[in-house]
């Protein structure tokens, strides 16, 4: 793949040099035309570490592009992330603060910082919670997704939190199968369960979620929003501690 950076950079230099200067590159010949992009190819060749300068300028502006791009997203999804009706709350659901979590049940980071959110839960009961499955892992995570959201019908709140906890923290890879064994030893209605899973809605919700994770340009799990902060990563409680108190002082993940 490296092989062709070169080649494209050369491209991208011999097409700035046309720009800046159309009417001298009008009336340039071929011969002249190559033998300047024989120069650009030889500079390059005798300094490629601009190579490396331009690939990190190219991140660089790529990263400030996103994220301009999700704060935008953020402004305008803030009342759909943490209202939608079709959002699965738990915590406290008047609370003061809304952390949104976006995981896959095959997700072993989503795995490591439920213990994290756990703790927060607990130890905060103006924590509002609202999980978002986005499902990235493959068929399996889709069909884990589909019919945990399915089971939302039957439980709320602290028992939802539990079940969820019980899927996440299973071993091995999450499915339909292993989400329905989970929902029915916890008492679930299986037939209506049955009914749910097939439902447009609960399609709809899935759905809802993907749509949100492509507005704020996530990438895979775990992604936490709070305030007007998307959060990357298992980052370890006490960020996740700090951008919930910041929030809650004034506003921002970050004051």
């Amino acid at each position: 793949m490296n092989r062709f950076v070169p080649r494209a950079l050369l491209g991208l230099a011999a097409g700035v040099l046309v720009a800046a200067t159309p009417a001298a590159a009008q009336s340039l010949t071929d011969k002249q035309k190559d033998e300047v992009r024989s120069l650009i190819r030889e500079y390059m060749l005798t300094n490629p570490e601009i190579i490396q300068e331009a690939m990190t300028e190219l991140e660089r502006k790529q990263g400030e592009a996103e994220k301009v791009a999700r704060t935008k997203a953020l402004e305008q999804l803030a009342g759909a992330l943490a209202d939608s009706p079709r959002a699965i709350v738990v915590g406290n659901p008047k609370g003061d603060v809304t952390l949104v979590e976006f995981f896959d049940y095959n997700c072993s980071y989503c795995k490591k910082a439920m213990g994290d959110v756990k703790t927060l839960v607990q130890a905060d009961p103006k924590l509002r919670v609202v999980l978002r499955d986005f499902p990235v892992l493959g068929p399996d995570s889709v069909e884990a997704s589909l019919a945990a959201v399915a089971v939302k019908n039957q439980f709320t709140g602290d028992k939802y939190w539990d079940f969820h906890t019980k899927v996440l923290e299973s071993r091995g890879r999450v499915g339909k199968d292993r989400v329905l064994a989970v929902a029915k030893e916890m008492g679930a209605d299986m037939a209506r369960l049955q009914k749910d899973l097939e439902s447009p809605e609960t399609r709809a919700a899935v759905e809802e979620t993907m749509r949100f994770a492509d507005a704020l340009r996530l990438q895979g799990t775990p992604a936490f929003v709070v305030g007007k902060e998307v959060i990357f990563g298992a980052v370890g409680l006490e960020p996740l501690k700090t951008a919930v108190a910041s929030t809650r002082k004034c506003g921002k993940a970050v004051c």
